[in-house]
């Protein structure tokens, strides 16, 4: 009757394992509003560090160092609500979530070097823009809809951002990382907050 007790046992244990990984796999991360407004904040600083004049001649500069605080400040938040909803770093939703996101960043940092070194600053808001947009596109698989409504909103202020002249470029900027962030930071806050009440 032991070795019925063990074999039971295991097969218990081992189907609780599958049950738990296949919840943990289909869980969907919550992107809090606070990322957003948090990253949307660095971007208006940003915008408006650029449109002085002093600054603007190094608007790239300032651009890349909003990009890798925004970036860090969204990601710590973004760590947080992971760990409330009970998910770990190296689980599937966050795994995902950074899989999703990580082909498109690497693009626009690989084109960003390559337009850079080729003297071609004139092309790199929209391809920021755009190329973010795509990445946020493919982050709504493991989060939200309005995530990929975020992306193809970035997708399309791309396209005026590689018509426009340098300085009515780097309002597009502001304008995706700085007011969208903002507005759909408030959006889904707002969102959220309606559903706890």
């Amino acid at each position: 009757m032991r070795p019925n007790t063990i074999a039971l046992d295991s097969h218990a244990a081992a189907t609780l394992r599958y049950i738990r990984a296949s919840m943990e796999a289909a869980a969907t991360l919550t992107v809090p509003g606070s990322a957003g407004i948090a990253m949307g904040l660095v971007g208006l600083v940003a915008a408006l560090l650029t449109q002085t004049p002093a600054l603007r001649p190094h608007w790239l500069g300032v651009w890349l160092c909003a990009a890798v605080l925004a970036a860090g400040v969204g990601g710590l938040v973004m760590a947080r609500q992971a760990a409330l909803q009970g998910f770990t770093f190296f689980g599937a939703p966050v795994r995902k979530l950074l899989l999703c996101l990580s082909p498109g960043l690497f693009a626009g940092a690989v084109l960003t070097l390559v337009l850079w070194h080729s003297g071609d600053l004139r092309d790199i808001p929209g391809t920021w823009l755009l190329l973010y947009g795509c990445a946020l596109v493919a982050a709504s698989a493991p989060t939200t809809r309005a995530v990929a409504v975020l992306g193809a909103l970035f997708g399309a202020l791309a396209v005026p951002a590689y018509l426009l002249s340098q300085s009515l470029q780097l309002i597009t900027l502001g304008a995706g990382f700085g007011a969208l962030h903002l507005a759909f930071g408030i959006f889904i806050g707002l969102r959220a907050h309606g559903h706890e009440t």
